[in-house]
């Protein structure tokens, strides 16, 4: 097998797991639909713990709107979890799912 069928074959394993994508050739369905809910709790608990204002904000709208979010944007490995939890933030602004934030009237100094 060449290196790149092999990089293709984990680029599709991982759209699978990530992205809500098909299940690759020689894996079980239902082992990967498992393996991707589970992935894309461990991602949502993360945002919740590094942005816990958007999960107060949301209350019950939290899951569902992170995984709307988290299946059409999927992470990136140069992306760390706190930019991802800011990304989620700035997506809910631009869906209307939250108003964006007013700035404060003053400024700290420097």
């Amino acid at each position: 097998m060449t290196r790149e069928a092999v990089a293709a074959q984990q680029a599709s394993l991982l759209q699978a797991l990530l992205a809500d994508g098909p299940t690759p050739a020689g894996f079980d369905a239902d082992r990967i639909r498992v393996q991707a809910r589970a992935l894309l709790a461990k991602r949502g608990r993360i945002t919740r713990n590094l942005r816990p204002d958007l999960a107060d904000e949301l209350g019950d709208r939290f899951g569902p709107l992170f995984a709307e979010y988290a299946l059409g944007h999927p992470k990136r490995d140069d992306t760390r979890a706190r930019q991802d939890a800011d990304n989620f933030g700035a997506w809910l602004v631009s869906n209307n799912h939250l108003v964006a934030p007013r700035r404060p009237w003053w400024r700290p100094r420097r």
